[in-house]
């Protein structure tokens, strides 16, 4: 049995940013424990939705930033639970640093299939993997992100859109969509499903938002109880 997670409202980008900063340099969780939290709790939810682990391909689209990071995090999870797991980075691999640098790192180390989807030429490679695939993860952009997708994120949303017969799953938000409006860009990820990290956002409210979302789980990542907004003791009343 997981210990169960009831988070609290619906924050703001601005929100989000704050908590992550109370949660690094005042309550001293890192970032790079946030992000393994994250990325493990998304990996359960995928695994979960997999008729056959064993016999299941996952594509994961990963950007550069944190987003990216909990991507990796997802497929080192994945590959180590038996499933067949290749990850197609957006921009090459010198653009991920920090802690998603760092679980890139530990992939390549363990010899995961790594795509650099930022070369043209391999994009081909990126469609087979995506129609043998029962799960796309989309970890390309994450609430910082504004305006419409460019270059070869906004190539890589369309190949999984195009995509028939893969379950689409949003890590945090669906690349493209604006957390705190709700306003969907060009392209924009269509998901079935967005694991929504720490809490959902204010901007999934709208009609427009709802025809991008799917499913929309929240899922912990870590931060201490008493600092997420209206968040209430999930055994009171028990």
């Amino acid at each position: 049995m997981s210990i169960p997670y009831v988070p609290g409202d619906a924050l703001t980008v601005l929100q989000v940013r704050e908590l992550d900063v109370l949660a690094i340099e005042h309550v001293g969780i890192s970032g790079l424990v946030l992000m393994e939290n994250a990325g493990r709790n998304i990996a359960d939810f995928v695994y979960g939705t997999l008729i056959d682990p064993a016999k299941s391909h996952v594509l994961i689209l990963c950007g550069p930033g944190n987003n990216g990071g909990d991507g990796f995090v997802v497929a080192r999870h994945l590959h180590n639970g038996g499933v067949s797991v290749q990850v197609a980075l957006a921009l090459p691999r010198d653009r991920s640093r920090g802690d998603a640098g760092v679980n890139l790192a530990v992939l390549e180390r363990m010899d995961l299939p790594l795509i650099d989807a930022s070369n043209p030429e391999r994009l081909d490679e990126v469609r087979d993997a995506a129609r043998s695939s029962d799960v796309i993860v989309d970890a390309l952009l994450g609430t910082g992100s504004g305006g419409d997708p460019r270059g070869g994120i906004a190539t890589l949303i369309e190949l999984a859109n195009e995509t028939r017969g893969a379950r689409r799953v949003a890590v945090d938000i669906p690349s493209g969509l604006n957390a705190d409006t709700g306003e969907v860009g060009t392209p924009c990820f269509h998901a079935d499903a967005t694991v929504s990290l720490l809490a959902a956002k204010v901007g999934f409210e709208t009609a427009a938002a709802r025809s991008v979302l799917g499913r929309v789980i929240v899922a912990d990542i870590g931060l201490p109880r008493d600092l997420i907004p209206r968040r209430e003791n999930p055994t009171r009343g028990a």
